[in-house]
C-alpha cells in the first residue's frame, strides 16, 4: 500500500505540472511570497503585452507597474499567475467567459463596463496627455495643438476626445503606440496622445530617454480597476484588500518609481487612490 500510495503521489504531481506548463508563458517573476501565492492553483489572469512600463512582454518575461498589481494580487489569493493578453476590445468577454480570473490591464472603470463587469479598484488614477520631443516648446497643452500633426491609435476614445477638443488638431491614426512613437521621433507628427501612465512607460525606455517627454497637463481621469466576474462580492472583496495592502506597504510607490520614474512621472492629485469593492 505504501507503494502504491508513492506511485499515485508521484503522477498526481506529474499531472499538475504538466498543467501548469500549458498553455502560455510564466508570471515572469512569479507570484511567490509569505503567503504562499507561488504554490497554489493556477489562475489565468489578463494584462498588456505591449505597454512598457505597465504591461509589457519580452519573450518569456513581463514587467511593468499591472504587472507587479498582478502577481501582488495573486501572491495575496495565494494563486500563481498564467498571464494572458488581455486586448481593449476583448476584455469584457474575456471575463464573462471565465476565460481569465481577472484583468489588469490599465483597464478605466466607467459607467458603461460596470454593466459587463465588476471591479476592485481604483488602484491608480491616471489622466490623458501628450508626449512631445524633448526639444519641443511649442507644445504646452491641448490648446497649443491647432494645425499640428496629432498621433493615436485607430478607434482610441483619446483621439475623440482631442477631436472634440482641438477642432484644428490634425489627426494621424495608427495601428499601434509604438508605431506613434517612431513616427513622433522621426518628426513626422508633433505628439500624441493616450494615458499619461502610458506615455510615461514610452518616455521610460532607455532608447527613448532623453528624446521624449510628457507635456505634464493632463486633462481627463482614468480610474485603473482590477476587472473581474460581475458581481462576484466574495472574490471582489479579496482582490480590494490586496489592493489596499500593496498600496499600504509601500509596494505601490516602488513600482511607480522602478517602471515610471526614469521618465520623471509623478502620479497626480488623488494618488494613491483607495479601491473599493465596485459591482
Amino acid at each position: 500500500m505504501k507503494l502504491t500510495r508513492i506511485a499515485v503521489a508521484a503522477v498526481a504531481s506529474g499531472a499538475a505540472l504538466g498543467l501548469a506548463a500549458c498553455g502560455g508563458g510564466t508570471s515572469g517573476g512569479g507570484a511567490g511570497g509569505s503567503t504562499g501565492g507561488g504554490g497554489g492553483e493556477t489562475v489565468k489572469v489578463g494584462i498588456k503585452f505591449d505597454q512598457p512600463g505597465l504591461g509589457l512582454k519580452e519573450g518569456s518575461k513581463y514587467s511593468g507597474f499591472d504587472v507587479d498589481v498582478a502577481n501582488y494580487v495573486a501572491k495575496e489569493l495565494g494563486v500563481t499567475p498564467q498571464f494572458v493578453e488581455a486586448v481593449s476590445s476583448q476584455r469584457e468577454s474575456l471575463i464573462a467567459s471565465g476565460q481569465v480570473k481577472y484583468i489588469v490591464g490599465t483597464y478605466s472603470i466607467t459607467d458603461t463596463r460596470k454593466e459587463k463587469v465588476s471591479f476592485a479598484g481604483p488602484y491608480f488614477i491616471a489622466g490623458q496627455d501628450l508626449l512631445v520631443r524633448a526639444d519641443d516648446t511649442s507644445i504646452t497643452g491641448p490648446d497649443s495643438l491647432k494645425d499640428k500633426k496629432l498621433c493615436s491609435v485607430k478607434g482610441s476614445t483619446s483621439a475623440v476626445n482631442l477631436q472634440k477638443k482641438v477642432p484644428g488638431v490634425n489627426l494621424q491614426e495608427y495601428n499601434t503606440y509604438s508605431l506613434c512613437v517612431a513616427a513622433l521621433k522621426a518628426g513626422n507628427v508633433d505628439a500624441m496622445t493616450t494615458d499619461d501612465t502610458i506615455l510615461a512607460g514610452y518616455a521610460a525606455q532607455t532608447q527613448n530617454q532623453g528624446k521624449l517627454k510628457l507635456v505634464g497637463k493632463p486633462f481627463s481621469t482614468e480610474n485603473y480597476g482590477v476587472g473581474l466576474k460581475k458581481g462576484d462580492q466574495a472574490f471582489c472583496d479579496q482582490v480590494t484588500a490586496a489592493l489596499k495592502k500593496f498600496i499600504s506597504s509601500g509596494e505601490w510607490e516602488k513600482s511607480v518609481q522602478k517602471n515610471l520614474g526614469p521618465a520623471n512621472y509623478k502620479p497626480g492629485p488623488g494618488n494613491p487612490p483607495t479601491p473599493t469593492c465596485q459591482l
